[in-house]
């Protein structure tokens, strides 16, 4: 308040209140409730508002001296109560995250998580370096020889097959992430299967839905975007709806809603009386061809029948045959 009184000397520096304000020293509130001096308002608003302020500001500022006083790291700090305020929320009170298949496994098993420091030494560097994200220890783009397995092809790429494999790993934590989602949802994960993996190059016709939904994806629906040389036109973009302006012709206001009165009291719709006919005649061929299968199936079943009752015949006769010659 030094400054203040150095611009308006007439304001009082007393620690003293004479107003009752209802502090709350745990929210840091001061709250005046008194009733306001109208005289002192229409004389001089400034004066008396910042009088106001300050006999607050100095019942606030006298209850914090009251509280017992710490001393960390050479600072003064007073340590504040529980507020008696309540003072309503912005936003809902964040709601818990559900646990993820993982720790759900782990406080299962008993499996604690000890925390680890974020820092580790190098021994080929010589220096401290993050365990993980950029300039990491153990970084395989630090590499600049990879030694190739005894099973493994001579001749394969193997700073590819490195970044194939982390690319997979990649796509595989994206998968279990939105599949906790899911799990926590109590929904089944409808996620599309993407064109083409990271692992496979994408074919023309794919790069070039690619290259239309990006530039369909502008405010303007691809209207200003630039065309490449030679650029095919894209295929199945949609129509715009067009509507009829609100101001416009009277005269063709008139017979629309003409048409549309002559259109109610018809309850029968028009038939199409060819549309009908043949309608009706492919519902018959459709009938006798249904017709014919099945009798076609029946005669076959009856011909393999007395076929089969012929050979029973023939086998019996053979076998009494046999027999009389035996004796």
């Amino acid at each position: 308040f030094y400054s203040m009184a150095v611009e308006m000397p007439n304001v009082d520096l007393s620690t003293e209140v004479d107003r009752v304000v209802h502090v709350d020293t745990g929210s840091l509130l001061a709250v005046d409730t008194n009733s306001h001096d109208q005289d002192g308002l229409r004389g001089n608003k400034e004066h008396y508002l910042l009088g106001v302020t300050r006999e607050c500001c100095q019942a606030l500022f006298n209850d914090i001296w009251k509280l017992p006083m710490e001393r960390p790291n050479e600072s003064i700090v007073a340590v504040l109560p529980r507020p008696t305020t309540l003072l309503p929320r912005e936003k809902p009170i964040p709601k818990p995250k559900p646990p993820t298949k993982w720790e759900l496994f782990a406080k299962r098993k008993g499996i604690t998580k000890s925390k680890q420091s974020r820092m580790i030494y190098d021994q080929v560097s010589g220096k401290y370096k993050p365990r993980w994200g950029f300039k990491r220890v153990n970084d395989p783009k630090d590499d600049w020889v990879i030694e190739v397995p005894q099973n493994a092809d001579m001749y394969e790429d193997q700073f590819a097959k490195q970044d194939k494999e982390r690319k997979e790993k990649i796509a595989k934590n994206e998968y279990q992430r939105l599949r906790n989602i899911a799990q926590n949802q109590k929904g089944k994960l409808k996620a599309k299967v993407p064109a083409a993996l990271p692992s496979q190059k994408p074919t023309k016709d794919e790069l070039v839905s690619h290259l239309n939904r990006a530039k369909s994806s502008t405010a303007s629906v691809g209207r200003f975007a630039e065309k490449l040389p030679k650029e095919p036109a894209p295929k199945k973009t949609g129509k715009k709806r067009k509507f009829d302006s609100l101001i416009g012709d009277i005269g063709t206001e008139k017979t629309e809603m003409l048409h549309l009165l002559d259109a109610l009291p018809k309850k029968k719709p028009a038939v199409d009386i060819t549309k009908a006919v043949n309608k009706q005649l492919a519902e018959e061929q459709s009938e006798k061809a249904k017709t014919k299968q099945r009798k076609g199936r029946k005669q076959s079943k009856q011909s393999t029948g007395s076929k089969q009752f012929n050979r029973s015949k023939q086998s019996s006769r053979s076998k009494t045959k046999g027999k009389r010659k035996g004796k």
